[in-house]
């Protein structure tokens, strides 16, 4: 089995972390550059940043917070928010960035996910997937879940993967912030279909969430925001009882 990764996830308005449930609701979590240190001397695998209203708001992600970012964290972070140009992603990895994550800009011009994947190779390029449960079929939301879309989730998973991006971050909008699980059949459903990784998000509310995605939902990363932010669960004990569930997990120093 490989090893199964643990990323905290930063949500950004007006430069502070925040979190909500099913995306509304929101509620100051702290400054996410110090937040971000902390989780990487807890032993987390990668980080992600999102600005969740730049592309409501028609802004970029800001280039100086991955500047800072990246002068005190040793492990690999992605950033999202407003992303919808080679100038963009360029502009962020040069900051910093290990990978960069689209989600509005690509199901408004989905060869923008070929175009970046040839620049800038597949590695770095993660395709974000807002998801929703309407009449009987899981819908794709853009604007930070606040647009739902034509596109089926399944199919659009799948020409994401075909077009050249290196990841997946599928975050159900029905189980985002309850912390009653994730969606575990439509996560196993996208996964067991897929040749690249899945970072399955929304719901995590227990250390079990976890090992219930990586078995259940065959998912690569388990993603989270409150239960780290509040320090409902550490990261040093979360990955210590994963272990001892028969998860492999990455060494940690």
């Amino acid at each position: 089995m490989l090893t199964k990764r643990i990323i905290p996830c930063l949500d950004i308005k007006d430069g502070r972390t925040v979190k909500g449930t099913n995306f509304v609701n929101l509620r100051d979590a702290g400054d996410p550059v110090e937040l971000g240190a902390i989780y990487a001397a807890q032993g987390a695998d990668e980080l992600v940043f999102l600005d969740i209203t730049a592309t409501v708001d028609e802004r970029k992600t800001l280039v100086e917070l991955v500047r800072r970012v990246a002068h005190v964290v040793n492990i690999p972070f992605t950033v999202g928010g407003g992303i919808s140009s080679k100038a963009d992603v360029s502009a962020l990895l040069n900051a910093g960035a290990d990978k960069v994550s689209i989600n509005s800009s690509a199901v408004r011009n989905p060869d923008l996910i070929d175009e970046l994947a040839q620049e800038f190779g597949s590695q770095c390029i993660v395709v974000a997937i807002d998801t929703r449960y309407i009449s009987q079929e899981h819908i794709v939301h853009t604007h930070g879940g606040r647009r739902p879309t034509t596109l089926r989730t399944i199919p659009w998973a799948k020409e994401i993967e075909d077009r050249g991006a290196g990841e997946i971050l599928l975050t159900s909008m029905d189980t985002d912030g309850t912390k009653a699980g994730f969606a575990l059949e439509l996560t196993a459903q996208i996964s067991g279909a897929a040749n690249i990784p899945v970072i399955a998000s929304g719901g995590a509310g227990s250390m079990a969430h976890f090992v219930d995605v990586f078995t259940e939902g065959k998912a690569d990363a388990g993603l989270a925001a409150s239960i780290f932010h509040f320090k409902e669960i550490e990261i040093p004990a979360l990955k210590t009882y994963l272990r001892q569930q028969g998860i492999e997990m990455r060494l940690t120093d």
